[in-house]
């Protein structure tokens, strides 16, 4: 499996993924298949030009994961963002969060940043483990899901060292 980022010309690719994510894991994302099925080239380019994006593909060019890094409106200047990750379930348990992750640790160190944090739907136990064992840390901060206000999410954020490493060690692979 490889980890690249991609660039604006790679929106294709961009948009197959979180479309099937959306597909695929509708209740764990802010978003929703219907309102990104309707975004036109211009949207899927301009994403990709106001972030850092990677995608994991495995060795026949497959992709397997995708995940984005912006500075959030409202977040401090030196804290970056983690959006729209996801992992494909045939892909799942294999280190490839681990990595996407590790991917994204390291731009926010290059980029200044001393923390990366990441909103996590609450009833999502799976995705709240790997963020825990990678090192996020809860902040306590709850906002209501915007599609779902039955639901909520929680900000976790982990701290980055000047190295770009991780604060905390990981543990065993997701």
């Amino acid at each position: 499996m490889q980890i690249r980022a991609v660039v604006e010309d790679d929106w294709t690719l961009v948009r197959d993924i979180r479309l099937r994510a959306l597909r695929e894991s509708p209740d764990v994302f802010g978003s929703s298949l219907a309102r990104e099925e309707r975004f036109l080239e211009s949207h899927w380019r301009m994403r990709l030009r106001t972030s850092s994006t990677w995608v994991a593909v495995d060795d026949d060019g497959t992709p397997r994961g995708l995940v984005s890094m912006i500075q959030e409106p409202g977040s401090p200047e030196h804290d970056r963002h983690v959006v729209q990750m996801w992992v494909a379930p045939e892909a799942r348990r294999q280190g490839v969060a681990w990595a996407m992750l590790d991917a994204v640790v390291r731009a926010a160190a290059q980029d200044g940043a001393d923390t990366v944090s990441l909103w996590v739907v609450e009833d999502n136990a799976s995705a709240v483990d790997l963020y825990v064992r990678a090192g996020f840390v809860r902040t306590g901060e709850r906002q209501v899901l915007p599609r779902d206000p039955d639901r909520t999410e929680e900000r976790y954020e982990r701290h980055v060292d000047v190295a770009g490493l991780a604060a905390s060690p990981r543990s065993d692979p997701a």
